[in-house]
């Protein structure tokens, strides 16, 4: 119809189904594909009033290809990447499969194929989205396809598989990206990313629906991030912690059992394995008081056997858990933790205390844990005891970079402090272990940090408050409502910290941004970096 205002023939040929070409790997999927495509094509011949077309209405589609998009076999059965059609624009939404969940549904067999046949181009440890995103990519390179569309879980902006995008913007440009949006799709809720991506041809470039001239890899468009390096001067303090892999916990009551408990035969209380035990929820809301079974990190089973009680519990509550473990080790060695974090735990056991913080959190929030606490696997553990390290960590310039840096999990959006991305490549006012204790500067922050922690600490617990109004107070409450007390300890923080590093008080967070990131690039430039964020990251993240 537009045609013919304009001055066309109605006889023009016209769009059909067989110039959409398709991928799709599953048996039902591929069938329904072919079937919607012909009643969308149907509905808008009847809506633009061109009837229904040539019989039969619905026809196979042989351009919809029921194939593996990412991985082939020749018949030597040796891996290759599959032929995608040939076509001009590329859109889709590839799954999202990441961590330990892509070898439970994939197998070790095609995980292996498929992560050698991409070596050097998609890191192991990313998403399965990533090899579509590289597959697409390397096809722009080739001038095979001028322009791509692709979906992601919001992930695909830091840690492993970012790499993906690093490579994209290295030969190409992403023209426009949403970099954090929510998709509900089967009742589960994830946050995605979409990102739209050519060979450099568009200079029409948009961010979130919003011009910008420039965006990054980490679909920013301030300052490029992606530069950063992991601090050597920062390894070794930072650790992800203790991952039980089953009903290790028990509450109070089974604690004091166990530990009162007549000594064992090998002449040791059980209070030698069973610990108090915390997890995030216990760091922003109230603690549960939940302690933990843990016979430590390679206790053979006779040693383990022999604190009686506790290993009978374990035996009759998370052995027939783990009898059904794919996991040769949690299946063998059931008594132990699944990730028992054994630098972790030497780490802090030479302190009497450990600076502590959940890695998925509304507020960035840090704590004190007494070095007898084992901690969740969902808590970032720092092995320093020192009130200046806590005063730098919980001022606004370490919350800037944490942002910044983090990814972003979960229905709420939280962000996630990863100890690589996060800590590793923060730069402290000076190199760990090398600050002055007795500088005034130093001790300005450390003086800061601990009236913040004595102020708060006095409002978690005042005396004479019922139990009803004392389960009202936690640090997420406490940090919603940022009382005129709360941030004036804060402002008194934040201000020693600046003169630590030299700065201005009133500098915005852009500023502090260009600033860190200088001084890690500087660092980097010292004393060597550490590894790459991603490589980091595909070392000890998820």
């Amino acid at each position: 119809n537009l045609g013919a205002d304009l001055g066309l023939s109605r006889m023009m040929q016209l769009v059909s189904p067989e110039q959409l070409y398709g991928i799709e790997i599953n048996d039902y999927a591929h069938e329904l594909a072919q079937v919607t495509v012909w009643i969308g094509y149907i509905q808008w011949l009847r809506d633009n009033g061109f009837g229904l077309g040539r019989e039969p209405i619905l026809q196979p589609l042989d351009t919809i290809k029921h194939m593996d998009a990412i991985l082939a076999f020749d018949e030597q059965g040796k891996p290759y990447e599959p032929e995608w059609p040939e076509a001009d624009v590329v859109i889709g939404n590839p799954p999202f499969l990441g961590g330990q969940k892509l070898l439970r549904e994939l197998g070790d067999t095609y995980i292996t194929a498929v992560r050698t046949l991409y070596e050097g181009h998609v890191p192991g440890g990313a998403d399965l989205v990533t090899y579509w995103f590289e597959r697409a990519r390397h096809l722009i390179e080739q001038g095979r396809i001028q322009r791509v569309g692709l979906l992601a879980t919001q992930a695909i902006r830091s840690g492993t598989s970012r790499k993906v995008l690093d490579q994209i913007v290295s030969t190409g440009t992403i023209f426009m990206a949403w970099a954090d949006r929510p998709w509900t799709i089967d009742g589960a809720d994830v946050r995605v990313s979409i990102v739209g991506f050519d060979q450099g041809a568009e200079r029409d470039i948009k961010l979130d629906g919003v011009a910008v001239s420039r965006i990054n890899a980490d679909l920013t468009t301030t300052q490029d991030l992606t530069q950063i390096q992991a601090l050597r001067e920062n390894e070794l303090l930072c650790y992800r912690c203790d991952e039980k892999g089953g009903p290790f916990d028990i509450d109070t009551d089974t604690a004091l059992k166990f530990i009162l408990a007549p000594v064992n035969p090998n002449g040791r209380s059980n209070s030698n394995v069973v610990r108090p035990y915390v997890n995030a929820y216990d760091i922003t809301h109230r603690s549960r008081g939940m302690w933990v079974i843990d016979f430590g990190v390679d206790t053979p089973e006779e040693q383990a056997s022999v604190f009686e009680e506790p290993f009978r519990y374990v035996l009759q509550h998370v052995k027939p858990i783990r009898d059904t473990s794919r996991n040769d080790r949690e299946r063998i060695y059931w008594w132990l933790h699944r990730r028992p974090a054994p630098d972790m735990r030497a780490a802090v056991a030479r302190l009497k205390r450990y600076i502590a913080t959940p890695r998925v959190a509304k507020h960035r929030i840090f704590v004190f844990m007494a070095s007898d606490c084992l901690p969740d696997s969902r808590i970032a553990v720092i092995a320093r005891e020192d009130d200046y390290f806590f005063g730098v960590l919980h001022s606004r310039i370490h919350e800037v970079w944490a942002l910044a840096t983090s990814s972003r999990h979960g229905k709420g959006n939280d962000p996630t402090y990863n100890n690589t991305t996060c800590f590793e490549t923060f730069p402290f006012p000076w190199s760990p272990g090398t600050e002055d204790q007795a500088d005034p500067r130093v001790e300005a922050i450390a003086a800061a940090a601990k009236h913040l922690v004595e102020l708060r600490d006095a409002w978690l617990n005042p005396p004479d408050l019922s139990e009803a109004e004392l389960k009202k107070r936690t640090l997420t409450n406490l940090y919603n409502q940022r009382p005129d007390w709360l941030a004036e300890a804060h402002s008194v923080l934040d201000h020693a910290v600046a003169d630590a590093y030299g700065w201005p008080h009133d500098l915005s967070d852009e500023q502090i941004l260009e600033r860190l990131l200088a001084l890690n690039l500087e660092r980097a430039a010292q004393g060597g970096a550490a590894k790459s964020t991603a490589e980091a990251e595909e070392d000890g993240e998820e």
